[in-house]
């Protein structure tokens, strides 16, 4: 057995490849993007997903099953454990930011015992302007480590743990990369507040003379779809931070669900794609080497991870200014809800605490394929320690300061329910409906108050039938319409009062 480790620091994104394909990490595409596997966890992992409980976190963090807390004890048995297991192979290390914006910008040191992990983090973090050892937090993903979870008083067979007094975050038991990058996005969800900055779970991008958008959603609702538009800059797809200041990026790069890409569809998406684009759990044609965006045998949750650099035309600067639009991507398997309505400020409160859309199969480990109704507040609830009602009040203030609009975009089912006869709005539609918001076109239109659901819904959208901005209209029966939409209701307001946001509003 080896007895000392090489640390191999501030490699390339080339240099780290040649390592992934020298040790048998993945296997080159015939696009020349790496492609790699991530074993029985082709996910995250939220139910093993713990945040130290100390005197920085014990009263402020919104304790529950989505942010658990573990003892600092119990932490230390496991991180020196872990961290003998990371020195006893060879480390592949980087320093790099999250956050574009060099006022708000916090520095991470990432040790991993695989190279196309550190591959992963330079892709998605941020490049530093010059090499440096200095370093806000310390991630370490011990992928080599034998994690035995009652051995450390945890129920899994992972652990992604945060601890904020000594800014480090452990993963082991799960090779799938995008704990790393939303261990990250969790530790900004903390910080964030105390600056009075909304941390959002949002794509956004932008008209070159600066009117941007966001799109806020769960992963495959159509965030990273409908921000990559060649007609705007591309921000970011995932992650962004709302100063008083304006919008900055939290990523440099995209890490985009590919099930069933096409050139077609998704033209900026397909084209990058190659050589320094990482794949995850792509099948390969044994042959050609040729990626099947259908073949789902491993996972629904495909994914690929590409710099920014890739998409042309992406907006350079660091800054932009407060949005125009808000655009909540909500995937209703229901078929009941309009393809597109606009919210008043209660509303936003509403549906942002909400989260109302849909799980998508894989995304998360344990939930199987196809899709399920779910309610996630904040858009984004795995990834928020503090309370909902902190990161609304925020956003309700600035949406007050700025006067954006906030619009909820039906990316779902329509004609009758999931499996029942619905169909889903062909991607063309939604895309219409989104240029038309980010556009301003719908600034001039007329809107009318609907039922059940007092969504005010525009009377015409450029582009669009009529007759598909009202949901009755496109089911058989309108008492089986109305007899849905009271369902939904009653999901809505069971999930509003289950989790106590009636109380505190």
């Amino acid at each position: 057995m080896k007895m000392v480790a090489i640390i191999y620091s501030h490699l390339n994104s080339d240099q780290l490849i040649d390592f992934s394909l020298k040790n048998g990490e993945g296997e080159l595409a015939s696009n020349g993007a790496l492609n790699v596997r991530t074993g029985a966890r082709t996910g995250r992992s939220p139910k093993d997903r713990f945040i130290i409980k100390d005197s920085i976190t014990e009263n402020v963090v919104d304790w529950g099953v989505i942010n658990q807390p573990y003892s600092n004890s119990d932490f230390e048995h496991l991180w020196q454990d872990a961290y003998d297991s990371l020195n006893r192979h060879d480390i592949f290390e980087s320093i790099n930011w999250v956050g574009a914006d060099p006022n708000h910008r916090v520095s991470v040191k990432v040790q991993c015992n695989l190279a196309w992990h550190t591959l992963f983090c330079k892709t998605l973090f941020i490049a530093p302007d010059t090499e440096t050892t200095q370093h806000d937090w310390l991630m370490v993903n011990a992928s080599k480590f034998d994690f035995d979870g009652p051995k450390y008083n945890l129920p899994g067979s992972a652990a992604i743990v945060l601890d904020f007094t000594h800014k480090r975050i452990l993963i082991c038991g799960t090779l799938y990369a995008g704990e790393m990058k939303k261990a990250m996005f969790s530790v900004l969800n903390f910080l964030y507040p105390q600056k009075n900055i909304l941390p959002m779970h949002c794509a956004a991008n932008r008209s070159e003379e600066g009117h941007v958008a966001l799109f806020f959603g769960l992963s495959g609702t159509g965030k990273t779809t409908l921000s990559t538009d060649p007609a705007r800059q591309l921000i970011g797809d995932d992650e962004h931070g709302w100063a008083d200041e304006g919008v900055f990026n939290f990523e440099g790069g995209c890490y985009a669900k590919c099930i069933h890409l096409s050139e077609k569809n998704e033209p900026l998406i397909w084209a990058a794609l190659r050589h320094g684009t990482l794949l995850e759990n792509t099948v390969l044609s044994p042959t050609t080497k040729t990626p099947d965006f259908a073949d789902d045998s491993l996972t629904e949750n495909i994914r690929a991870a590409y710099p920014l650099d890739f998409i042309p035309g992406r907006a350079l600067k660091l800054l932009h200014p407060q949005p125009d639009n808000i655009i909540f991507l909500t995937c209703d398997l229901y078929g009941v809800l309009p393809p597109v309505s606009k919210l008043t400020l209660d509303q936003v409160v509403y549906y942002f605490l909400s989260g109302y859309t849909a799980l998508v199969g894989s995304t998360e480990f344990g939930h199987g394929k196809g899709v399920k109704s779910t309610f996630s507040q904040c858009f984004g609830a795995p990834f928020f320690s503090r309370h909902p009602k902190i990161y609304a009040d925020i956003l309700i203030e600035k949406l007050k300061k700025t006067g954006a609009r906030v619009y909820l975009v039906n990316t779902g089912w329509h004609g009758g329910a999931y499996g029942e006869g619905g169909t889903r709005f062909p991607i063309k539609t939604t895309r219409q409906i989104v240029s038309n918001i980010v556009n301003n076109s719908l600034n001039f239109v007329e809107f009318k108050k609907t039922h059940p659901f007092d969504l005010y819904v525009p009377m015409e959208v450029p582009g669009i039938d009529p007759d598909l901005l009202d949901p009755k209209r496109l089911w058989k029966n309108e008492s089986d319409y109305l007899a849905k939409a009271k369902e939904l209701m009653a999901k809505f307001e069971e999930n509003y009062h289950a989790k106590g946001f009636a109380k505190i509003l």
